[in-house]
């Protein structure tokens, strides 16, 4: 587990699983938290408990069904699995939590403590504008952790994804073979940020397809498990 170094309200807490201290096997080894990429569910399940009562502060867990998409949607529990990419929470002990294996997670903290939420930004939903939309959940000054995801130098894309980004600035894109780009997930989701007012922002330099010892990388790998990044007001 990772706690982020980041400069957190007091009464909120932050983690970031890696893919160490599990009971799945291969390929999923060891610590998959996903319920769709294959794995057995019964160990999906006892990962997510042993997670569960790792977190002393959290009484329960928001889980969703992702789908790449913009949508933001309230935490109620995990007796309700929503179609979204990302959830809020006021309510203390319950975390919201996205699962990434690439695909950057966004942990976004009120400044006073009032309220969390938790976001997956793959480049589809980056360009669809999920991060804005879980910003326009906060009434007031958020701090944004921008966690493990693949890293500039691995991130090849087609011209397609550049037009998605049209208001990119040239930083966030860099030549490759033929037309292809290297694409920085994590300067887009800066630039984005910064247009939006938010300038609290840290993280954004590990590399998930670069450390295997410690992160499932999906395009590293195909077939493979899912971390996952929490934030929760405590209880």
């Amino acid at each position: 587990m990772i706690f982020p170094d980041w400069n957190l309200p007091e009464g909120v807490g932050a983690a970031i699983t890696t893919r160490n201290g599990g009971i799945s096997t291969a390929p999923y080894q060891s610590n998959n938290l996903a319920g769709h990429v294959g794995d057995k569910p019964e160990r999906v399940k006892a990962n997510r408990l042993r997670l569960l009562q790792q977190l002393s502060s959290v009484r329960t867990i928001q889980w969703l069904n992702q789908t790449h998409s913009n949508r933001v949607v309230a935490a109620c529990g995990s007796s309700v699995i929503a179609d979204a990419d990302g959830c809020f929470s006021a309510e203390p002990g319950l975390a919201c939590a996205v699962l990434t294996a690439d695909c950057l997670p966004v942990l976004i903290a009120a400044k006073d403590g009032s309220q969390v939420a938790a976001v997956h930004a793959g480049w589809r939903g980056l360009a669809g504008g999920i991060v804005i939309n879980a910003l326009e959940q906060f009434q007031t000054d958020v701090t944004v952790f921008l966690g493990p995801a693949i890293g500039p130098q691995h991130f090849e894309v087609g011209p397609e994804v550049r037009e998605a980004f049209s208001w990119a600035s040239d930083r966030c894109f860099r030549p490759g073979n033929a037309d292809r780009l290297m694409a920085d997930i994590y300067q887009l989701a800066r630039e984005q940020l910064y247009s939006s007012g938010v300038h609290d922002v840290a993280g954004g330099n590990v590399c998930t397809v670069s450390d295997s010892k410690n992160f499932y990388s999906y395009r590293r790998d195909g077939v493979t498990g899912r971390m996952a990044s929490l934030i929760w007001i405590e209880k």
